[in-house]
């Protein structure tokens, strides 16, 4: 397994419509707080196909659905926890 955590987060028009671009804002700061930007690459992708359970993030290989800001922080937390 690799030691870099993959984040993927949804800037399709409907997931970023409902609520990306802030989610998007509260990671970036939870990385930079923690100290994470070696152990994590943070990027954005293109509709994942679930519009309907967006706003959408994907970590490694494991897709979470109706993702805001608070799931977000909650998802983060219980991943580098568990990562340690």
């Amino acid at each position: 397994m690799s030691d870099i955590v993959d984040v993927v987060i949804c800037l399709g028009s409907s997931c970023f419509a409902r609520g990306n671009k802030n989610t998007l804002r509260v990671i970036d700061k939870f990385i930079k707080d923690n100290n994470l930007q070696s152990k994590v690459h943070f990027h954005g992708g293109h509709c994942f196909g679930d519009c309907a359970n967006g706003p959408i993030l994907k970590i490694n290989d494991q897709i979470h659905t109706h993702v805001d800001e608070n799931k977000a922080l909650e998802i983060l937390r219980t991943v580098f926890e568990n990562s340690k």
